[in-house]
């Protein structure tokens, strides 16, 4: 993560979770983090925490739903540190429930934050990224590339966000933008407990065990090293990896087996 020393590392959904973690592990190696998300207290805790480390840090209360709240967060950046080298579209919400439950609302939601939120910080960041030759970094899912049962919302939006992501690369081949999609596997944050269900409501626990996910540690420094190598797609675990090589050949059998495995946790909505 030492290449990181002395970019400026914009990341969004940075009060808990991943975003949490990569701002304090980047911040220790150098980078300048400037940090959005809606909860200003635990931004303004961060920084604290950040800068009394030694490290150089930046926030502003932002709701990426909202086209003005990115802008000011780019501009912030700007205004503080000069430019940006990575801009990493972090801020999002998950979903579980059946399609034949959901109030549509929440399929809103969940594009608003995790598509548009991503949107709208590429639009403001992307001037400053071409002129630095930075990276692009959306947090995605292993739902984001195969269709997962019970988060119909949640694979709407990570579909959505890669195939902007992929585009943006592709337009940008000749200004020496890296573009990178990074799939985390389940991973212990607070993203799984804020989950929307079916009437839009919090879930407020979560059916899988802790133990056994990713930590928001591990993800932050996986995400480091494929920005350093300049990656397009960063597969974090066996089973994403799986999934991204298995679908290429038998979409079928990932289809069953995608629904095996959400049928066994507590509670699925798959009957």
């Amino acid at each position: 993560m030492k290449k990181l020393n002395g970019k400026v590392v914009v990341i969004t959904g940075a009060s808990s979770g991943i975003g949490e973690a990569m701002a304090k592990e980047y911040a220790k190696v150098g980078a300048k983090v400037v940090l959005g998300a809606r909860q200003a207290d635990k931004l303004e805790a961060l920084c604290k925490a950040i800068e009394a480390d030694g490290g150089q840090a930046a926030w502003i209360a932002t709701d990426v739903t909202k086209q003005e709240d990115c802008k000011a967060l780019i501009e912030l950046t700007v205004e503080r540190f000069g430019g940006i080298d990575v801009m990493i579209c972090n801020a999002g919400i998950s979903m579980r429930a059946l399609f034949d439950d959901l109030d549509l609302s929440v399929l809103h939601r969940l594009m608003d934050v995790n598509f548009w939120g991503t949107v709208y910080c590429t639009k403001y960041a992307l001037p400053y990224l071409q002129q630095s030759k930075g990276s692009l970094v959306g947090i995605s899912s292993v739902a984001g590339i195969h269709g997962l049962p019970g988060r119909t919302g949640y694979s709407a939006s990570k579909f959505a966000m890669t195939g902007f992501l992929e585009t943006i690369r592709i337009e940008n081949l000749k200004k020496g933008l890296h573009v990178m999609v990074a799939c985390p596997g389940f991973t212990a944050s607070n993203v799984r407990f804020s989950a929307l269900t079916a009437d839009g409501s919090q879930q407020g626990s979560t059916p899988r065990e802790e133990g056994k996910m990713m930590t928001a540690e591990e993800v932050a420094r996986i995400v480091a090293k494929g920005i350093r190598r300049r990656k397009r797609l960063c597969l974090m675990e066996a089973e994403g990896r799986a999934t991204h090589f298995v679908k290429k050949f038998a979409p079928g059998l990932v289809d069953k087996i995608f629904y095996k495995v959400m049928a066994k946790e507590p509670d699925s909505p798959l009957k």
